[in-house]
């Protein structure tokens, strides 16, 4: 029996602990191959006043083609921001050759935060990234994300139980079956994670440490799939990535770590192999 492996399909950055370098190191000590497919690299994230980027979409059809001509398969596959609609339509082909039966594909829809979208999302791109819903198994939009693959206004306050619920269930509607709707910020103490899980629902409430903090999402998702491919129920994978994700920003909060350094996972990551 081989060793799981998994494909991240999400940009490459040198300096700033996102994407790619948060999600390979997080599923190597989970005992799962972590196999990248760029979508861009960079030297440092672009909340640095500063950075080198390298568009990767014309490459990624040759890049992938060599996985094509291997035959190789995979476990999982996982995908992160993607920068245009031709990405959106090779992550898709991606899904179409790579797919299997047994495969988890989970889908962070990195397009926005606080009810706006990314500078970089045009109408057009939000729109094609509803696309890939239905190849979800696993969904992990913050609130921003959940509105607008439902074609909703950003609501002007906390969606109760009963309203997240009724909006998982018509994501659900379209393909994937386990939901996780992260960040959203109940008061100035305590962060919601809700949970649906084939029709039962659970929240997971942690406490607010500091600001937003660069590769918060790329942890929580990895931690996720590498939990859920290693066997644990959603509810149990999706509580082990808040728990990591919590421990590892009060270490950065009580050392002082700069929110655009990112999420200081190495403290801990040894954890995640016990």
């Amino acid at each position: 029996m081989r060793q799981k492996r998994m494909a991240l399909i999400n940009d490459i950055t040198g300096f700033g602990r996102c994407s790619i370098a948060i999600m390979a190191p997080i599923l190597s000590v989970m005992k799962i191959q972590a196999v990248p497919i760029p979508t861009a690299i960079l030297s440092t994230h672009t909340q640095f006043p500063i950075y080198y980027f390298d568009d990767y979409t014309d490459k990624m059809e040759n890049y992938i083609q060599t996985y094509k001509d291997l035959h190789l398969t995979f476990d999982g596959i996982a995908t992160g921001f993607l920068g245009s609609e031709k990405q959106v339509d090779i992550v898709i082909d991606f899904f179409k050759n790579f797919k299997g039966a047994e495969t988890l594909v989970i889908v962070d829809p990195v397009m926005g935060d606080y009810g706006h979208l990314y500078k970089t999302y045009t109408p057009a791109l939000a729109d094609k990234m509803k696309e890939l819903v239905p190849y979800a198994d696993i969904l992990t939009p913050n609130l921003t994300e959940l509105c607008s693959l439902l074609n909703e206004t950003y609501p002007d306050h906390v969606p109760d139980s009963d309203e997240l619920k009724e909006k998982c269930e018509r994501l659900a509607a379209k393909g994937p079956q386990m939901i996780v709707i992260t960040g959203i910020i109940m008061n100035s103490r305590q962060i919601k994670n809700f949970i649906y899980d084939r029709g039962h629902c659970f929240e997971i409430i942690v406490k607010r440490i500091g600001g937003d903090r660069s590769g918060t999402g790329d942890g929580i998702t990895s931690v996720i799939a590498g939990s859920y491919m290693n066997g644990h129920s959603f509810y149990e994978s999706v509580k082990k990535a808040c728990d990591f994700t919590s421990q590892c920003i009060g270490y950065c909060e009580k050392n002082n770590v700069p929110n655009i350094y990112g999420l200081a996972f190495e403290e801990y990551l040894s954890e995640l192999g016990e």
